[in-house]
């Protein structure tokens, strides 16, 4: 059998592209090496529970087509990526914004953080490597 089509990997585009070339009329041959389809992104039911088996994924868009193509596969839960650190019993949101700064700092306004950060370039020498590297000049 021949194909107009050969899409080379099932994830997100590789099956987009298969489903709407063969809903305009193609033939498409998918072929992939692992055994289901969706790449990264696939997820397997135990117990009735979704087991992100290639780790978590957050889809988002603020593209309302995009949104309303993508809620014809599957339901989405609504999410909010909202991460946090942990340090020395003090949650501190990530990546660093004025509520960071303000915690960390008792500060109020981009101006007096900027000032800080401004007076914390002098001192630093080298790179942090992470919080507690950079905590140390607060």
């Amino acid at each position: 059998m021949t194909y107009d089509y050969l899409v080379v990997g099932a994830g997100p585009f590789g099956a987009v592209f298969a489903h709407e070339a063969h809903k305009r009329g193609k033939s498409v041959l998918v072929i992939d090496r692992r055994h289901h389809v969706a790449g990264n992104l696939y997820c397997e039911s135990k117990d009735d529970i979704n087991i992100h088996v290639y780790g978590a994924h957050i889809f988002h868009t603020s593209m309302k087509h995009v949104w309303e193509y993508v809620n014809q596969f599957a339901e989405f839960n609504h999410y909010v990526n909202s991460p946090v650190a942990n340090y020395k019993g003090e949650m501190y949101n990530l990546p660093f914004n004025m509520n960071t700064f303000s915690k960390m700092w008792n500060i109020r306004t981009p101006k007096e953080a900027e000032a800080i950060i401004t007076e914390q370039r002098q001192v630093i020498t080298g790179e942090p490597k992470n919080l507690e590297g950079w905590y140390g000049y607060l």
